[in-house]
């Protein structure tokens, strides 16, 4: 059940080496599958490469990730699926002026890690691939299925907290007139929300129980100061 996620800016060849890998990766014991992006969205491709990981094969999700919040939501499913995983990054290309800028991935963080990177026509590190997908120990157990331990009580309360305030601010906002495309900020969070059409409180209370069910799966200090940020890019890939 490995996960390969790739990331990359539109015209990096990701597609290319997705179907290199397929090739490389796949065999008469394994077969390996390819997640791309599709039409319904961030919330579709998590739901496919979800429905991918309960069979023994592997799957190679080949789509921007442009967002550390979306390459976490793909390292949660692959905890939860109890399952070794690994992240492609493809140098190159470049962004339109329309897409959310690009957030490169950092090995400090462990959602994006193991980390290869490849720059135009090098060749694929096949070998360290499957070595970390393959060769490498499995997970720990998750933590929905063994005790949480007492600091993560702090964590929770931090994020129900953070995802509130993020609410509010954005139907005070739609409250006080902000039409589509305005910028909503919320106070102490650099960047802002641009609401591409009105949201129901329906809806963002559902977005917010989304993001606390992956949130929650791996509650992590380092995680506190990034939460509000990471909501909001969650609500911009969500919102459409």
């Amino acid at each position: 059940m490995p996960l390969v996620v790739l990331c990359g800016r539109p015209g990096s060849g990701k597609s290319r080496r997705a179907a290199e890998l397929r090739e490389a990766l796949g065999g008469p014991e394994c077969q390996a599958h390819v997640v791309a992006e599709a039409e319904g969205g961030r919330g579709e491709l998590r739901a496919e490469v979800e429905r991918r990981l309960s069979r023994r094969d592997v799957v190679i999700v080949d789509a921007g990730n442009e967002l550390r919040s979306i390459r976490y939501e793909l390292y949660c499913a692959a905890r939860q699926a109890g399952t070794a995983r690994c992240l492609l990054h493809c140098v190159g290309g470049s962004g339109r002026p329309d897409e959310p800028p690009f957030e490169a991935p950092d090995p400090r963080n462990r959602w994006d890690r193991p980390l290869f990177t490849v720059h135009g026509e090098e060749p694929l590190p096949l070998a360290a691939i499957r070595a970390a997908l393959f060769e490498s120990a499995p997970p720990p157990p998750h933590r929905a299925t063994r005790s949480q331990p007492l600091q993560s009580c702090g964590f929770l309360h931090h994020l129900d907290r953070v995802t509130q305030e993020v609410l509010a601010a954005v139907m005070a906002a739609q409250r006080d007139g902000a039409q589509p495309g305005e910028v909503v900020r919320v106070p102490g969070v650099a960047e802002g929300l641009v609401l591409t059409r009105p949201v129901s409180m329906a809806e963002l209370s559902r977005l917010r129980r989304q993001f606390i069910s992956y949130t929650k799966m791996q509650p992590s200090d380092e995680n506190l100061p990034q939460l509000a940020s990471m909501f909001l890019q969650y609500l911009s890939r969500s919102i459409q």
